[in-house]
């Protein structure tokens, strides 16, 4: 087990300890994780690694396209769930290349994309401000804070200047439109800047919980669009889960419906029902949900997924994601994997 979990492991509840013969002795591992799972995610963690490019980058190798501000992200969000930072950890110099590469694509507007990713910018842009976030209060050196802290103030308000009339986003800032999984993708964007002590817009925040509401539809599921209902989407669905939790909404009537439709809809382990090709996608957020809702639901369902993701585990650590490519299957596998270990402010319960 790497050192740099230990910290994490220590503040965990009395179920990590364990009962030996030589008397009472702290468990290294958090409740559910066990050897195989840890050389899996070590693995993985291996894997993305030793697939960053030069400039820090991760690209897809799907038929999405490559997206690398995304892909880099999610890889290196992947990362500090590990316990690793931009200064200690096994893979210090990953995250410290990743982050300079995701800083250095931020422009004089506040979007935070690539030339590549000019079709679906926002993935890009909210995905890096939720790292960027996490990263933040994690970094001493005061340079590179500030650094860390201009990106996202100048990222905040291009997110606030591209909120729709509804008080949603779709997938480019200037389109004035809205659609669920971009809105998600910024609603935890700004939730990782606010918890990091940037100024976010209350209004803002406001606007995009009032969307979740005006997108859900009568059997407690998300609809695709707010003013253009269709069928309920499960993924977007459990996304919105985790957008009122992370907002503080526990008890909000329509997380506790939106729960209960992911539960009826969503297929663990090998049952892929209701997901159609987004099964990394939807677990990516209703891991989340789960972890925040609770210690009993979470235990029953992350043994079912922990350990599937471990049978599709390749030979080679990486996992292969919604035809998005290795990097993103990898990423998100990891980052479900590693939530027992509570190291992330906006993943923890």
């Amino acid at each position: 087990m790497h050192p740099y979990r230990i910290l994490a492991v220590v503040s965990l509840t009395l179920a990590s300890f364990t009962n030996s013969s030589a008397g009472q002795e702290l468990s290294l591992r958090p409740d559910l994780i066990d050897e195989k799972t840890e050389k899996s995610i070590e693995r993985g963690l291996a894997y993305l690694a030793r697939t960053q490019d030069r400039q820090g980058t991760w690209r897809n190798a799907g038929t999405y396209g490559s997206y690398p501000v995304a892909m880099s992200s999610l890889a290196a969000l992947a990362m500090l769930m590990s316990g690793s930072t931009m200064t200690e950890g096994p893979h210090a110099e990953n995250i410290n290349r990743a982050a300079n590469y995701i800083l250095s694509s931020a422009r004089t507007n506040g979007l935070i994309a690539s030339v590549l990713e000019e079709s679906r910018s926002m993935y890009g842009h909210g995905f890096s401000m939720l790292f960027l976030g996490q990263l933040y209060g994690m970094e001493s050196n005061l340079e590179l804070r500030e650094k860390i802290a201009r990106v996202l103030r100048n990222g905040v308000s291009l997110t606030a200047r591209s909120q729709s009339r509804d008080g949603g986003w779709i997938y480019t800032p200037d389109s004035n439109s809205d659609e669920g999984s971009v809105t998600i993708t910024q609603v935890q964007a700004l939730r990782s800047c606010r918890n990091a002590g940037i100024a976010v817009p209350k209004k803002v925040i406001d606007n995009a919980m009032a969307y979740l509401d005006l997108s859900m539809r009568p059997d407690g599921g998300i609809a695709y669009r707010a003013r253009q209902f269709g069928n309920s989407r499960p993924p977007i669905t459990a996304a919105a889960v985790v957008c009122w939790y992370n907002a503080g909404q526990y008890d909000h009537p329509n997380a506790a419906k939106a729960l209960a439709y992911c539960k009826a809809n969503i297929g663990i382990g090998a049952d892929r029902s209701g997901v159609a090709g987004h099964y990394y996608y939807a677990h990516l957020y209703y891991a989340q949900a789960l972890y925040l809702a609770g210690a009993q639901e979470w235990k029953g369902y992350f043994p079912k997924m922990r350990d599937y993701l471990l049978s599709q585990q390749n030979d080679d650590g990486s996992w292969d994601g919604d035809s998005v490519g290795p990097v993103y299957g990898t990423a998100v596998a990891l980052i479900i994997l590693q939530l027992p270990y509570n190291n992330l402010p906006i993943m923890q319960r």
